[in-house]
């Protein structure tokens, strides 16, 4: 059974934490316009300024944001289009921890017929640089410096 509406935008991250905010008629009627989807909302806030004149000020009380959450949708959307409505992941990006000394060391100690043994590299780790890493992401950063050409 595919998850409903609310499962997919809370996993794509456009799930609107308040949907009982937006106050615009077009998100009472019918169900096209889906209070829920955060994305949405936002573009039809900015519309709302840009295409309709509606005031700043209205429309932010309209769709339930504040101003300075209008001002970056605003520069979002002119950045990137509507992706740039998309909220960004939180989080590091990529495995903080693994420098390239690191990443450098964990090579040295793959054999390409061996089997990769993780957990013993992130006790070398530990031991050498002082650093605890996953060993999953030892894993994932190891595969992934495979793809990449030196």
């Amino acid at each position: 059974m595919p998850p409903n509406k609310s499962d997919a935008l809370r996993e794509e991250g456009t799930l609107n934490p308040r949907p009982e905010t937006v106050r615009d008629p077009k998100f009472e009627e019918g169900e096209f316009f889906d209070p829920r989807d955060l994305v949405q909302v936002k573009y039809e806030l900015l519309r709302s300024v840009q295409v309709e004149g509606e005031s700043v000020t209205d429309a932010v009380v309209a769709f339930g944001f504040s101003r300075p959450t209008f001002y970056q949708a605003k520069a979002d959307f002119e950045r990137a289009g509507i992706a740039g409505l998309v909220p960004k992941k939180r989080g590091p990006r990529g495995p903080h921890k693994l420098t390239g000394e690191i990443l450098d060391f964990l090579k040295q100690r793959v054999t390409p017929d061996g089997p990769l043994r993780a957990r013993e590299l992130a006790e070398q780790v530990h031991e050498r640089f002082e650093v605890r890493v996953h060993p999953r992401t030892i894993e994932r950063a190891l595969r992934r410096s495979k793809k990449k050409p030196d």
